[in-house]
C-alpha cells in the first residue's frame, strides 16, 4: 500500500516500530484523515491488499468481542461467588 511505504519512509530510522510507535502513527494518520479520504484509499487497494485488509479488520473486531466476553464472564464467575 502506497500510504504504508511513505509511512514507513518518513518513520524509518526515527522510530522502533514498537506497538506503542505505530499506535501513535496510525492515531496520527487517522486524526488527519477525512472519511472519504479513508474510502478512496481503500479503493485504491488491489484484491490482495483488500482481502489483507478486511480479514485484518474481522480478526481484530472478533478478537476484541471475544476479549470483552471473557471480561464480562469472568466477572460474572466472581459475583456468583460472593
Amino acid at each position: 500500500m502506497k500510504l504504508v511505504d511513505e509511512l514507513f519512509e518518513i518513520y524509518r530510522g526515527k522510530l522502533q516500530g514498537t506497538e506503542e510507535d505505530l499506535d501513535m502513527i496510525t492515531l496520527a494518520v487517522l486524526e488527519q484523515l477525512s472519511q472519504k479520504e479513508i474510502l478512496n484509499i481503500i479503493k485504491e487497494l488491489n484484491e490482495e491488499e483488500l482481502a489483507y485488509f478486511f480479514r485484518l479488520y474481522l480478526f481484530e473486531a472478533l478478537k476484541q468481542k471475544f476479549d470483552m466476553y471473557d471480561i464480562e464472564d469472568n466477572l460474572g464467575d466472581k459475583r456468583m461467588y460472593h
